[in-house]
């Protein structure tokens, strides 16, 4: 069993020594929802229309991992979101979304030592794509909210969109994204990091030769090589130095 060392307060290692060089990796792949930004996007679009206690404790369990199947409780979260309109998605980006302490420093620093950045999101592409942009990261991949046309035109359905590679971006295509990704780019897995705070990121940072818990559930925590529990992304840093 590998033990866990507490390198400063709320900065946690377990099977590697640091200090790593950020120039060693080639990728690095982020969650979006409490990883690079503070909020859990499908909680607070559901606040819209009532029900965002009854989506937050779904999310809540399937972040625990106790909801074994994260498309199905997606679905479900998705399904209560109907007669949500664009403008009030618009009103979670604008008043709501805010990116995690860090987020920038984290990613500035990734592109300049030469990484690809990939952002892969259970989420949804209304978000994510402008984080992506945001940040300027690489490539994205998220989930397609469908959205009414007609008489109740910029509504929301309850329902996603599949898209060309499946139906839902989740713990398993978050991991198939990483794989698939650094394999056309030519980079070996060990030369990849992984970033993730709930149990759908588990797949990935179980591929990736540096997994983080970033602020994660437990379970997230218990198995990743590196755990930030207090302050921002950008401790990673502490742990894989950029120069």
């Amino acid at each position: 069993m590998k033990t866990t060392q507490e390198i400063a307060p709320g900065l946690t290692i377990r099977g590697i020594q640091p200090p790593l060089k950020l120039s060693a990796f080639k990728l690095i792949a982020f969650d979006m929802d409490s990883t690079l930004i503070n909020i859990e996007c499908v909680d607070e679009i559901a606040d819209a229309v009532g029900r965002k206690d009854e989506v937050a404790a779904i999310t809540e369990a399937s972040m625990r991992g106790e909801i074994a199947d994260f498309k199905d409780s997606l679905r479900r979260r998705v399904a209560l979101l109907k007669g949500v309109t664009v403008a009030d998605m618009e009103a979670v980006y604008t008043q709501r979304l805010q990116l995690n302490p860090g987020a920038a420093e984290l990613v500035a620093a990734c592109k300049k030592a030469g990484l690809k950045v990939l952002l892969v999101s259970g989420g949804f592409t209304y978000f994510a794509d402008r984080v992506k942009e945001r940040l300027d990261i690489d490539f994205a991949r998220s989930n397609v909210l469908e959205v009414e046309s007609g008489p109740h035109c910029g509504m929301l359905t309850g329902r996603m969109v599949d898209q060309s590679w499946g139906d839902i971006c989740d713990g398993a295509e978050k991991r198939r994204t990483l794989l698939e990704v650094a394999s056309l780019l030519g980079i070996p897995m060990e030369q990849t990091i992984a970033m993730g705070d709930g149990a759908n990121d588990l797949p990935m940072m179980g591929e990736a030769g540096l997994s983080v818990a970033y602020h994660a559930k437990p379970t997230v925590r218990a198995k990743a090589h590196v755990a930030i529990d207090t302050g921002g992304l950008d401790r990673l840093l502490e742990v894989v130095r950029a120069a």
